[in-house]
């Protein structure tokens, strides 16, 4: 790349050039003149390392299922984190089951717990599964929601929990049995939409999703911001997600730790407008992300901190952990305008062994 052909492609690739100096140094003076050279020219990427994995128990390219709206509007308008997962479709895949140990939210572990001890199979009853979160306030935790779709047999599962005697909350005609005490914060519940559909969450979310039911409160369908990315993504992946501002800046102070050092980051990240992930998989795995940034400028800029951070980060990595230091030299980040998208593909051998080193484990 020259930098003074317009017909050359847009993306920041790592070249052999960058690695001549391993010393601090030397990485410090690559990193100033990667960065003269993205701010001279407007073009550079993104970065998204560990994270390009973050929801992948993610998407088969043989039909990736798409969610209905009358799910998907089901949903509070107020969620800051909106996904899905075909789980039907990822079982054929060999590094589901490890994949999905290592990245699944606690709370559906919880719920998966809940549905067994009723004798309902998660692992061959749900198909499809969708969860909203909430951002933490100065009062309530972070709320979570979710849907399960599947085949299911309320009658015989509510006569269990009423047997064991669970505690209970009743809400517009629906029973919700509590994952606990029934009276903690962090208290999951549980009840039938009918048949096929199931929800669980934090009381307080799911009696909104209950009153968005019962047309007392609006929906997803009416969130101006998130619905249209939401859309977009649909039926294009075994596992899709939209984060807003909040997540979304979550998700870069966790996954791309390094690109923080440098000054301009806090005020890019801070002005980040959302970020959608999608991933789908055959032999391996084929993950992207896209941030929503404020300007082409910010995106040009963000792009160039963050393949900073993520040359560093395979500089770090590439002696105790060569697997993704390999994964880390095939990401592909390119400034699409006021978007940067990051792209990353991975065989299933690779993924097996980044797994069986817990690359993937979530912090949160």
């Amino acid at each position: 790349m020259t930098g003074d052909d317009p017909t050359e492609p847009p993306e920041l690739l790592l070249t052999s050039r960058a690695f001549r100096d391993d010393t601090k140094n030397g990485f410090c003076s690559t990193v100033l003149e990667l960065r003269r050279q993205t701010v001279r020219s407007r073009r550079r990427t993104k970065h998204l390392g560990v994270a390009c994995l973050v929801l992948a128990l993610l998407p088969a390219t043989a039909g990736a299922g798409t969610l209905g709206t009358d799910i998907i509007g089901l949903f509070p308008k107020d969620l800051g984190e909106f996904a899905y997962a075909d789980l039907k479709a990822a079982r054929r895949f060999r590094w589901y089951n490890q994949l999905k140990e290592q990245m699944l939210p606690s709370r559906f572990r919880q719920f998966e717990q809940f549905l067994a001890s009723a004798g309902i199979d998660p692992n061959t009853q749900v198909d499809e599964l969708a969860w909203g979160l909430v951002l933490p306030t100065e009062t309530t935790g972070e709320q979570v929601v979710g849907v399960a779709l599947g085949q299911f047999s309320p009658a015989a599962a509510e006569q269990f929990f009423q047997e064991q005697k669970l505690p209970v909350v009743r809400v517009r005609g629906y029973t919700l049995f509590a994952f606990g005490s029934g009276a903690g914060p962090n208290d999951i519940f549980f009840f039938f939409v009918d048949s096929n559909t199931a929800a669980f969450g934090h009381r307080s979310i799911l009696e909104k999703l209950i009153d968005v039911r019962f047309g007392v409160e609006e929906g997803l369908l009416r969130n101006e911001k998130v619905f249209p990315l939401v859309e977009g993504l649909n039926g294009r992946g075994l596992v899709w997600a939209v984060l807003d501002p909040g997540y979304a800046r979550l998700a870069f102070q966790q996954l791309v730790p390094e690109a923080a050092q440098f000054p301009e980051a806090s005020n890019l990240v801070a002005k980040i407008q959302a970020l959608t992930i999608q991933i789908e998989a055959d032999r391996g795995v084929d993950a992207r992300f896209q941030a929503v940034c404020e300007s082409p400028d910010d995106a040009n800029l963000f792009a160039a901190l963050l393949q900073a951070g993520l040359l560093y980060r395979r500089y770090q990595e590439r002696q105790t952990n060569p697997e993704l230091a390999k994964m880390l030299d095939d990401v592909r980040i390119t400034p699409r305008g006021d978007r940067l998208e990051l792209r990353l593909s991975l065989t299933e051998e690779m993924l097996l062994s980044l797994l069986r080193r817990n690359t993937f484990a979530t912090k949160w």
